[in-house]
């Protein structure tokens, strides 16, 4: 089977890693061991991290441009089977599959869509009704999660869905021996502005309440928002926080392996592939529950869900999890 595929968010091929970069990979790899010919059709980011001020013009343009593009190579070197697009959503439509679908008569799919009708009153309409629509016309709507389903779903009841749950490869994770330090608590997460920044600032002063107890933190990420984070970290000794920077995934597992609790609030997160990954490597989850994590943590098994909403709750679920040490 032949597979054209497209993540307007961001291209697997994108040189900043991220859980939407890693997740497209992983279908990828996922339908090549399916023994599915893929084939990555456009880079053309969508991505607008403000609703653009000149409507779809701009994004409709370039994408116009890369369906003929991708429409003049289909002519000469044969039609996919499918089109498969992933993580279409408010910030990040397709513009390109829908129409490419239908001008070759192939079906049309999506992984992790997403709709969420108050968005359209945040200058997102135009955005959403691209999604609105791709969804409507989709032969299936593959969903990771069953609160993205039923999104899509109460405003689309006859949208066709199915669910996928989040997987990762777990083989780099379980190649390294846990050899878990004493009192050290891991967490692996970009540094932007945003949800990530939110989830940060909730974990410094849930740590401060534990300041009595011998933990140190890793914490493996980087980005535009370092500084405020380093800021939000500077009360503690400093030997209780190991700043890595980034990391390839291979430094990740090895980090990973040492420690004995993972722990991230998970603000805004549609799942988090990094929760998957820490359990992985065997260790136990500390987070809230919250959007999507739920999905991938099952609290009182491998980890610890508290209630959102503040650090004080977070701090009651670090303080009680158990560790592999």
């Amino acid at each position: 089977m032949k597979v054209a595929f497209y993540s307007p968010i961001k291209p697997p091929g994108h040189p900043v890693p991220s859980g939407d970069r890693l997740m497209a990979r992983l279908l990828i790899r996922a339908l090549e061991h399916g023994h599915a010919d893929v084939d990555v059709v456009s880079e053309l980011r969508t991505f607008s991290r403000t609703p653009p001020e000149d409507g779809l013009s701009e994004l409709a343009s370039a994408s116009a441009a890369e369906i003929e593009r991708i429409a003049g190579r289909w002519d000469v070197s044969g039609v996919p089977d499918l089109f498969l697009t992933y993580h279409p959503y408010y910030k990040a439509p397709d513009l390109i599959g829908p129409e490419l679908a239908r001008r070759f008569s192939i079906p049309y799919l999506t992984a992790e869509a997403s709709y969420s009708r108050r968005r359209n009153d945040a200058g997102w309409r135009d955005m959403q009704a691209v999604v609105g629509a791709a969804v409507s016309m989709a032969a299936v709507n593959i969903s990771m999660t069953a609160r993205d389903r039923d999104g899509l779903l109460a405003n689309f009841p006859a949208a066709r869905t199915a669910i996928l749950p989040p997987f990762i490869d777990a083989e780099p994770y379980l190649i390294h021996a846990s050899r878990p330090l004493s009192g050290r608590l891991a967490t692996v997460a970009m540094m932007r502005p945003g949800d990530k920044l939110d989830s940060y600032r909730m974990l410094a002063p849930a740590l401060r309440l534990v300041d009595d107890l011998g933990w140190s933190l890793s914490i493996i990420g980087d980005g535009p928002a370092r500084p405020e984070i380093e800021a939000l970290f500077s009360g503690f000794a400093r030997e209780r926080i190991v700043w890595h920077g980034q990391m390839d995934q291979s430094g990740v597992a090895r980090l990973l392996a040492q420690g004995q609790i993972y722990v991230w609030p998970g603000c805004g997160e549609a799942y988090g592939l990094a929760y998957l990954e820490a359990q992985a490597a065997g260790l136990p989850v500390v987070a809230q529950a919250i959007a999507g994590v739920p999905s991938v943590v099952v609290d009182g098994r491998t980890g610890l869900l508290t209630a959102a909403g503040g650090h004080r709750c977070l701090c009651r679920g670090h303080s009680t999890a158990p560790d592999r040490g």
